[in-house]
C-alpha cells in the first residue's frame, strides 16, 4: 500500500489538523491535574479533589472561572503588542507539534496515512526554528506591560532561550549524523532498524535534556518567573485568558520537548523487544498498538518533568548563563566533533551500524557522562558563590579577608 496523495492527502490533513490540536489542548488542561496532584502526593497534601469524581473537572472548572474573569490593561501599556503577546507565545508552542509522528501509518482505502500531521522533509530543523518564535511573546509580554519586574522577566527568557537552544541543536546533531537525515519519520525508522539512539548516544541525550528543561521554561530554570524575585515575571500584568495562554504555551512546549526526547532517543512509536511494528503490513492494530507505545514514552518524560519541578530549587541567574555558555556551550561543540570523528573511525573498521557499532559508541557516551556529572557534583565546572571563594582561584580580596579570619566561613 502506498501513501495517500493529492486530493487524498489534502482531505488527510483537514481531518488530522483539529483532532491532533483538539487532543493536545484536551492534554495541557488535564496535565495541569496531575501537575497539582502529583505537586500534593510529594509535599504529602491531596491536592484538588472537589470538581467532579476525584477532581476531574478540576480542569474545566480553571478554564469557566478564566473566562469570565476580569480582563486588565495596564494604563501605560502598549496595547497592541499586549494583546498579540500571549498569541505570539501560545501559537508557536501549539504548531510545533505538526510534524511528530505518534503512531505508525494508518492504512486506509485510499492509501497510508501519516499520523504527523505534515512530515516534513526539514522536520528536525522546522522545530528549531517555530520553537524559537515563542520567546518573542514572552519579550514582547515583558516590554508591552510597562513594567519592570515583567520587563526583566522577558529578557532573562530571551537572554535563556539563546543560551539553550544552541546547545540543544548541537546535542541533536549526533542524532542526525547517525540517522543520516533530519526528518522525524526517518530518524524513528532509522531506531526501529537497529537500536534506539539512547544508547549510543547517551551522552546527547543527557544535553539534549538539560536544554529541554531550559527551553520550557520549568524548574530548575523558571528564572523569567521566579516570583521571589520578579513577582510572576513576563506576565505579571495579564490576566484571564491572556494570562492561561501564557501556561498553556509552557505546557505545549512541555508536550513537544518530551515527545522529540522520544522521538529522538527512544524510538518514538516503536514498540520495543519485538519487530512486529517495525514494517508492513501496516493495520489498524500496529497504529493503535504504537500509538500507545508513543504516549507511554511522552507521558514518562512529562512527568520527570513535574518530579523535577517539585524537587529541585531553581538556580540563581548567573548560575543558570554559567551552564549554558561555560560548561554546556563547550561541550556540546567538543562532543559533536568527538562523535564526528568516531563514526568515522568505526565506518573505517567496515563495522556495520547495529549492536557491537552501538554499543562502541555507547562506551565512549558512558565515560564522557561519567566524566561531566562527576565535574558538576565536585563543582569543578560550575558552583555558587560560596564555591567561587573556597577554591583556588578566589578573588584576593577574598583570600585577605579569609587569612583575617583564620580561613573560617
Amino acid at each position: 500500500m502506498t501513501p495517500i496523495s493529492g486530493a487524498a492527502f489534502a482531505w488527510a490533513a483537514v481531518v488530522k489538523i483539529p483532532l491532533v490540536f483538539a487532543g493536545l489542548l484536551v492534554l495541557i488542561a488535564f496535565w495541569t491535574l496531575v501537575e497539582r496532584r502529583v505537586a500534593g502526593f510529594i509535599q504529602n497534601r491531596l491536592g484538588p479533589n472537589r470538581v467532579g469524581p476525584a477532581g476531574l473537572l478540576q480542569p474545566v472548572a480553571d478554564g469557566l472561572k478564566n473566562m469570565f474573569k476580569e480582563e486588565t490593561l495596564p494604563p501605560f501599556a502598549d496595547r497592541f503588542l499586549f494583546l498579540l503577546a500571549p498569541l505570539m507565545a501560545f501559537v508557536p508552542a501549539l504548531i510545533t507539534f505538526a510534524i511528530v509522528p505518534v503512531a505508525a501509518p494508518l492504512p486506509t482505502r485510499w492509501g497510508l496515512v501519516g499520523t504527523a500531521i505534515a512530515d516534513l522533509p526539514v522536520g528536525f530543523l522546522y522545530i528549531l526554528a517555530i520553537s524559537s518564535l515563542g520567546v518573542y511573546g514572552f519579550t514582547l509580554a515583558g516590554w508591552a506591560s510597562n513594567n519592570k519586574y515583567s520587563l526583566l522577566g522577558g529578557l532573562r527568557a530571551s537572554a535563556q532561550m539563546i543560551s539553550y537552544e544552541v546547545s540543544m541543536g548541537l546535542s541533536a546533531v549526533a542524532v542526525l549524523v547517525l540517522a543520516g537525515s533530519i526528518t522525524l519519520g526517518e530518524i524513528v525508522q532509522r531506531q526501529q532498524q537497529s537500536t534506539w539512539f539512547v544508547i549510543p548516544l547517551f551522552f546527547a541525550f543527557c544535553l539534549f535534556l538539560v536544554a529541554a528543561f531550559a527551553e520550557t521554561n520549568r524548574l530548575p530554570f523558571d528564572l523569567p518567573e521566579a516570583e521571589a524575585e520578579l513577582i510572576a515575571g513576563y506576565h505579571t500584568e495579564y490576566s484571564a485568558m491572556k494570562f492561561s495562554m501564557f501556561y498553556l504555551a509552557e505546557y505545549s512546549n512541555m508536550v513537544t520537548a518530551s515527545a522529540l526526547m522520544a522521538s529522538l532517543f527512544f524510538g518514538g512509536w516503536d514498540i520495543p523487544f519485538t519487530a512486529w511494528d517495525d514494517s508492513a503490513p501496516w493495520s489498524f492494530a500496529k497504529t493503535a498498538a504504537t500509538f500507545v507505545s508513543f504516549w507511554t514514552k511522552t507521558l514518562a518524560f512529562m512527568f520527570a518533568y513535574i518530579w523535577v519541578r517539585w524537587t529541585l530549587p531553581r538556580f540563581r541567574f548567573d548560575q543558570l548563563m554559567d551552564l549554558g555558555w561555560k560548561v554546556m556551550l563547550p561541550i556540546a561543540l567538543a562532543y559533536v566533533m568527538v562523535i564526528g570523528v568516531a563514526v568515522w573511525a568505526l565506518e573505517a573498521l567496515g563495522l556495520p551500524f547495529g549492536t557491537r557499532y552501538a554499543l562502541a559508541l555507547g562506551a565512549l557516551n558512558l565515560v564522557a557522562a561519567v566524566a561531566l556529572f562527576w565535574g558538576l557534583d565536585r563543582r569543578r565546572l560550575i558552583g555558587g558563590a560560596g564555591a567561587r571563594a573556597r577554591g583556588p582561584w578566589r578573588a584576593p580580596a577574598a583570600a585577605a579577608a579569609a587569612a583575617r579570619t583564620g580561613g573560617a566561613d
